[in-house]
This record gives C-alpha cells, sequence and structure tokens, in this order.
C-alpha cells in the first residue's frame, strides 16, 4: 500500500462522486448462478459474447482446481460484503446518467476472473443498450492467479466490449484509484477516453512486487504517469464529483453543426506589407489562445497526454461549452496553438482530440499559432513527421465539423496541419506561410535584409490568404452593443 494514499472500497469510491447508485443485478453463468439477470441486460450480453466467456463448468477450486481458492473467494466475500472484486450499476454523476463500474481491492486485490469479466461485459452491453457513458473507478492488481489463463483471457474479453461501446459512439472515463496495474490498467484504465486519477496513487503496468529491484518507485505514480502522457489530470478526492460531472456532461452532448470561428480579440488594422504582418504576428502584445479560449468557452476540461510517453504544454488540448449566443451551450472540442514550435507530443495529443472528437460527434476548434513545428534533433528521434501526418491523417478523415481559426503565426505544414481544408478563417493580426521569411530568404541565399522583401512576395498577409484561397475571411472583433 501507497503510504498515506487512502485505499477506498467500491462502495466508498461510488459514494465519492454519487450519492445515488442502483446496482445491476449479477449475469447469469454457468460459475455465477447466484442473482438472475434482466431479460434485456442478458439477451444484450449473450449478443456481444466473447470466446473467453463460452459456456464453462468447473469443480469448487475454480478452472485449475487451484486447492482451496474457493475458500479464499469465502472468505474476501465475508470480509468485504461483496460477491466479486467488481460492482456494477447505474448512477446520476454532474446530471448525466451513467453506467459506474467500481473495484472492491478487498476482494482477492481487485484481480479479474471469469465471473468478473461476466459482470463487466453485462455493464458494458447495458450501456450499449441504454445509450449510456461507462465510468470505471479501477483499483487493481491485474488478473487472479488462481485462475491462470483463464482468467487472463478476460483482458482480450474487456477489451472487446470496450471497442464495441467505443464504436456505440459512448464516452468511456476511467479514475485510477490506489493500485490500478496489471491488465486492469492496459484495459480499462489506459483504453479509456479521458484518465482521471486520484493523487498518489499507484499506477502502472507492473505491480509491485514484479518489478525490477532498482525500480524507482517514484515512476510508477499517477502523478509520474500524467507527466509521461498516460494520464489526463490527478484530481483530488474532493474536486472529483465536479470534474467528472464536467466531463460526462461534455462528452454527452453531440452535435452536427461547426462552430463560428471566434470574433478577434485586438481591434488590428490590416497590414500593408508582408513583413507587418509577421510583426503583428509575433508581437508579445497579441492576444494567444489561452485568451481566446476563455473568451469562447465558459467551461473547459483538458486532455493532456500523447500515450505515448510525451506531453507539450504548448498545444491545448480538451472540450468547453459554447458561451451565450445562438450557438451558446454546445459542447466543443478544442485544439490550440499557444505560440510556441510545436512538438511530436503535441501533435498527437492534437490528433487523439480530433479523433475523440470526431468518434463522439463533437465538432471541433483548432487554433493555429506556431513558428512551426519544432526542428530539433530530439524532436526528430520522436517522431515528428510521423506526429505531423496524424494529425493531417485526423483531420481529414473527420466526419465531425472542423472550423480554424489563425490567430498568429501560421508556420507551413506544423501549422496548416491543425487548419480545416474549407473551413480555416484568420485574424488581422496573423500570417500563414510556406515557410518563415528569414528562412526563405537563407535558402533563396538572399541577405537578411531582403527578408522584408521576401515577406511580400510570399503574399502572407491575411487578405492575401483570402484571396488565394486559403482562408474563408478575416474575422473582425466583437461589436459591442450599443
Amino acid at each position: 500500500m501507497t503510504e498515506g494514499v487512502p485505499r477506498y472500497t467500491a462502495r466508498e469510491a461510488i459514494d465519492l462522486v454519487t450519492s445515488g447508485f442502483t446496482e445491476l443485478p449479477g449475469p447469469v453463468s454457468p460459475v455465477d448462478p447466484v442473482s438472475p439477470a434482466s431479460p434485456a441486460i442478458t439477451a444484450s450480453a449473450a449478443s456481444a459474447t466473447s470466446p473467453a466467456s463460452s459456456a464453462r463448468e468447473y469443480g469448487p477450486d475454480g478452472p485449475l482446481s487451484w486447492q482451496g481458492y474457493e475458500a479464499s473467494r469465502a472468505r474476501a466475500a465475508a470480509r468485504t460484503g461483496e460477491e466479486e472484486s467488481v460492482v456494477c450499476g447505474t448512477a446520476t454523476v454532474g446530471g448525466t446518467a451513467t453506467v459506474l463500474i467500481s473495484f472492491e481491492f478487498g476482494f482477492l486485490g481487485g484481480s479479474l476472473g471469469e465471473r468478473t469479466g461476466d459482470r463487466l461485459e453485462a455493464a458494458y452491453a447495458y450501456a450499449r443498450e441504454h445509450r449510456l457513458p461507462v465510468v470505471s473507478l479501477v483499483a487493481t492488481g491485474g488478473s487472479r492467479m488462481q485462475e491462470g489463463m483463464r482468467a487472463l483471457v478476460q483482458l482480450q474479453r474487456v477489451a472487446r466490449q470496450s471497442t464495441l461501446t467505443r464504436a456505440a459512439g459512448l464516452p468511456q472515463i476511467a479514475v485510477l484509484r490506489d493500485p490500478t496495474t496489471g491488465g486492469g490498467w492496459a484495459t480499462l484504465g489506459a483504453g479509456a477516453d479521458v484518465v482521471l486519477a486520484l493523487p498518489g496513487a499507484q499506477v502502472g503496468f507492473a505491480g509491485s512486487r514484479v518489478r525490477p529491484p532498482d525500480a524507482d518507485p517514484a515512476a510508477y505514480t499517477a502523478e509520474a504517469q500524467l507527466a509521461a502522457g498516460a494520464v489526463d489530470a490527478v484530481v483530488p478526492p474532493a474536486e472529483l464529483p465536479g470534474l467528472l460531472g464536467l466531463w460526462l456532461h461534455l462528452l454527452s452532448h453531440p452535435s452536427a453543426e461547426p462552430v463560428p470561428p471566434p470574433p478577434a480579440l485586438a481591434d488590428t488594422d490590416l497590414p500593408a506589407t508582408g513583413w507587418e504582418a509577421v510583426g503583428n504576428a509575433r508581437s508579445s502584445q497579441r492576444p494567444h489562445a489561452t485568451a481566446y479560449l476563455d473568451a469562447y468557452l465558459d467551461r473547459r476540461a483538458a486532455i493532456s497526454g500523447d500515450r505515448c510517453g510525451g506531453t507539450d504544454d504548448g498545444m491545448l488540448c480538451g472540450f468547453g461549452v459554447l458561451k451565450d449566443g445562438k450557438d451558446g451551450g454546445r459542447t466543443v472540442a478544442y485544439a490550440a496553438q499557444t505560440g510556441t514550435a510545436t512538438r511530436p507530443a503535441g501533435y498527437r495529443t492534437a490528433a487523439r482530440l480530433i479523433r475523440l472528437a470526431d468518434r463522439l460527434r463533437i465538432p471541433v476548434l483548432t487554433l493555429v499559432d506556431t513558428p512551426g513545428a519544432a526542428n530539433d534533433a530530439e524532436a526528430e528521434r520522436q517522431g515528428a513527421g510521423a506526429a505531423i501526418a496524424d494529425v493531417f491523417g485526423a483531420v481529414a478523415a473527420a466526419g465531425t465539423p472542423v472550423t480554424t481559426l489563425l490567430i498568429g503565426e501560421g508556420g507551413s505544414g506544423g501549422a496548416l496541419a491543425l487548419a480545416a481544408p474549407d473551413n480555416t478563417w484568420a485574424t488581422p493580426d496573423s500570417y500563414f506561410s510556406v515557410i518563415a521569411p528569414e528562412l526563405a530568404a537563407a535558402i533563396l541565399k538572399r541577405p537578411p535584409e531582403e527578408a522584408r522583401a521576401t515577406a511580400d512576395q510570399l503574399r502572407i498577409r491575411p487578405q492575401d490568404l483570402v484571396d488565394l484561397g486559403v482562408v474563408r475571411g478575416i474575422v473582425e472583433p466583437s461589436k459591442s452593443p450599443s
């Protein structure tokens, strides 16, 4: 047990996020005939059964006849008051009806066995049938050793249910408790759309007893996973109900119409020259992404990380609620560059955001503002080209509408990757260029002082971009009501 980190029971974890919970009846199966399931649940579960859930008949000590296993289960049930390592049911969290899955670590370490798989499968099937999001409150040590490979293959079963639910366009959120390790982390945890974690929770594929002797314990924490891009936020227990409720609201409100581009925040005249456009875009006084998001969105929740080991503070991604107006109240996904050279992790995070929004049918807003993609040696080692290609592909494949606003520098392909091909707009204090004027002059072997003239030749001003058909129009500042 991680020192000083509370280990909540399954019911205590449920009470953290909701005051009302209705447990689903246990599914009917040869190994768990205790309580009958409703006909609807039984039919749905049967229609989505995986090979790992085929009918089986075992003796009292399970598929391996592991001596004492049934007695261990009986002691766990007496100690915890639960029949299995998961409790599944429905609840309303922050106003959104959801299916809740909560692990009981006190029941054989929250391990996954065949009966666990039965319950998880039934819960997912219920969520799909009733069009409900799934929230998993995870605390598990992994697969149940006393059931051997029959336990391990439950991970395939869980992965299939998660995939079916994802294909149905339903959001999945995981809350990582202490500890979340092994296959439970690799399926219900890391496989969720949004991953939240409680402070100090032990999180990692390797549990504490199977790591290398010299492994740094700090690498197996919620905070380390956040830094590595595998967790979206570490959330204190008191803040969990509000944030979880916000996430459920944001991800459960699809919309078919594109969002309008935000109005310009600076009352800037259109530039007379290309070099003036560059100066406007590079001005430290110009509004940046955070100002636009604050002005445009009422409530926001951020995703963090590329799920490949990296994060980039220069790419802000998440979901928010549009402020008042004819589009007010709608959910929008956003991916916003902050004016820095975008790292590969930033592009991968943006691609993750766009694909999630597309699957949930939530419109996307991208804010373009970068001098270009990071081009240092480390960026190349991290796969800069592949990461940029990933965003190009995500935008191109998106069925949900994407709106783009160029708010500052549009530096080459590293900026274009985020731009909607037919719905990109520009602010008066922005520019878009195939390459920065200084670099263009260098490539053309011109002296540095000719960068100004080169900027004009490149036709990079907002009005040039309209004439070239690259952007649809130039947004103006909002007019104050008279």
